[in-house]
């Protein structure tokens, strides 16, 4: 089974309080507050307000929550084909037999498998690579799950040949590149790389468009059917 590659550790350290936690609180919140600040989208302010409704909460919620929180970092696991996070040694999306396996679609993180789910638009499998290639951030492509990829395409089963590997990175530099790797990777054995289209999102006006979102929707333009 494949291990969940966690993030690397982070110590907290309770005996010297952030600058901006207010003057006189207890050391066991204030590591509470600094805890809460080093996950991502949350500020001073919603570290503070989480930290203070933990403490209102009775000991049997406090306890569920504690053990919720040990439960992912101990039955989470990735799927050994295409990398998502599961508790099982392979998802719920690669056992579905009644899911495309002609086509697989290739995200950067588990989330991006969430949102395409939501669309009800795709049924196909996927690939998680768990991130980007990104030259400034020094992540190679040797880091990712690229290797699992070319991996999986090479060893398939006769009756469930990939056809067609739709490349689902973000529209930022990093993903870019990640998509031209991949394409330049994958086409030589004779399967068609797509990419996701790019363009004007519902209900936007073009005059507050900026320009490499309408160059992208020109080149990316379909007949009206």
């Amino acid at each position: 089974m494949a291990a969940f590659r966690p993030d690397p550790p982070r110590p907290i350290t309770p005996v010297a309080p952030p600058s901006d936690t207010p003057h006189g609180v207890a050391a066991p919140v204030a590591r509470v507050i600094e805890a809460f600040r080093r996950l991502p989208g949350i500020g001073p302010k919603s570290a503070q307000r989480l930290a203070y409704h933990l403490i209102r909460m009775s000991e049997a919620e406090a306890e569920e929550l504690a053990d919720a929180i040990n439960g992912i970092k101990q039955r989470i696991t990735l799927c050994q084909i295409c990398a998502d996070i599961t508790e099982l040694p392979t998802c719920h999306i690669c056992q579905n037999p009644n899911r495309d396996r002609t086509t697989i679609c290739v995200v950067e993180e588990p989330l991006d498998v969430t949102a395409l789910e939501r669309t009800r638009a795709y049924n196909g499998l996927y690939h998680v690579l768990h991130g980007a290639i990104s030259p400034t951030s020094g992540i190679a492509a040797s880091d990712l799950k690229i290797k699992e990829l070319l991996q999986r395409l090479q060893n398939q089963q006769t009756n469930d040949q990939v056809t067609e590997v739709i490349v689902a990175t973000n529209t930022n530099l990093d993903g870019e590149a990640t998509a031209m790797y991949l394409q330049r990777a994958i086409s030589p054995a004779g399967i068609k790389v797509t990419r996701l289209a790019r363009g004007l999102p519902s209900g936007t006006d073009i005059e507050y468009a900026d320009d490499a979102t309408l160059a992208h929707s020109l080149q990316s333009r379909a007949e009206i059917e």
